[in-house]
């Protein structure tokens, strides 16, 4: 494993994924032209112009780290993956950011030997920043996409922590976009008492923040949509499971970055896991 200062990491990063937010607000306060890929999920130009800034920005940084990138991987650029390397997804929630809906998040990750080590969530409409600023600790920021800041040193932080069902009241995430008759029914199988829809890589950090408890996701995501929420709520206290209770692992080259169907947790007791019967 290299030597990461996470902090000096996300300090580094910190510029570029302002430039991120900025650019996607243009197109977001504008007419957006959508395009289709071959697996015919949106993109526009925003995705790319982000990832471009985003990718300038690790090449300076960490040169030697491979980047998965979703737009490259679209655009049939893979590099070799070997134990270290990063994950990114320049405009989580397309759907959302098309629809005007301020879901919508830049994501970094960096996963080592298979397991997401640090995160940075951007939502740049919200104007809140999710960070992991070294293994034990995640932190929130408020920062609007037209500050110039160059460093989290000067900004107030918030210290992430998952909370505790009180009274029995479990408060889930379902997607926005994709939910399911089978994630309706592994809600109730868990007592779920209140349902809440959001889009993007956000409710990883609104678990990790304590302001929901459980988030399943029951059909396809790729790695570099939840590299970064994982790794921000498992710092904060939260899992991610496989529906077989195994870990959700990174770098599966041969599934072409496919994840399998997935629960995250934050301080709730463990969800009742298993296959959830097809409707």
């Amino acid at each position: 494993m290299p030597d990461i200062d996470q902090l000096v990491l996300a300090n580094g990063l910190l510029p570029a994924v302002l430039e991120a937010g900025r650019i996607e607000m243009r197109y977001y306060e504008s007419d957006i032209e959508v395009e289709s890929k071959a697996d015919k999920t949106p993109v526009t130009e925003a995705d790319r112009a982000a990832e471009a800034v985003l990718l300038k920005a690790l090449s300076d940084l960490m040169p030697d780290v491979p980047v998965i990138a979703e737009e490259q991987v679209a655009a049939g650029k893979v590099p070799e993956i070997k134990n270290t390397f990063f994950l990114v997804d320049p405009l989580d929630g397309t759907r959302e950011f098309i629809n005007k809906r301020g879901e919508f998040t830049v994501n970094i990750g960096l996963v080592v030997a298979g397991k997401p080590v640090f995160g940075l969530i951007y939502a740049p409409v919200l104007k809140r920043l999710f960070v992991t600023s070294d293994p034990q600790t995640a932190l929130e920021f408020e920062i609007p996409p037209s500050s110039t800041v160059s460093s989290f040193s000067s900004l107030c932080a918030r210290k992430l922590s998952v909370r505790t069902p009180k009274d029995d009241t479990i408060v889930a995430f379902a997607s926005r976009s994709h939910r399911t008759d089978d994630t309706d029914a592994f809600l109730e199988r868990q007592g779920v008492t209140q349902t809440r829809k959001v889009g993007s890589s956000l409710k990883f950090c609104l678990i990790a923040s304590g302001e929901a408890d459980l988030y399943p996701r029951l059909g396809p995501t790729s790695e570099w949509d939840i590299a970064a929420g994982h790794a921000i709520l498992a710092v904060a206290g939260g899992h991610v499971m496989r529906l077989d209770g195994t870990p959700l692992t990174y770098g599966k080259v041969e599934q072409k970055f496919l994840n399998p169907e997935f629960v995250a947790w934050g301080g709730m007791a463990t969800p009742k896991l298993g296959s959830v019967a097809k409707t």
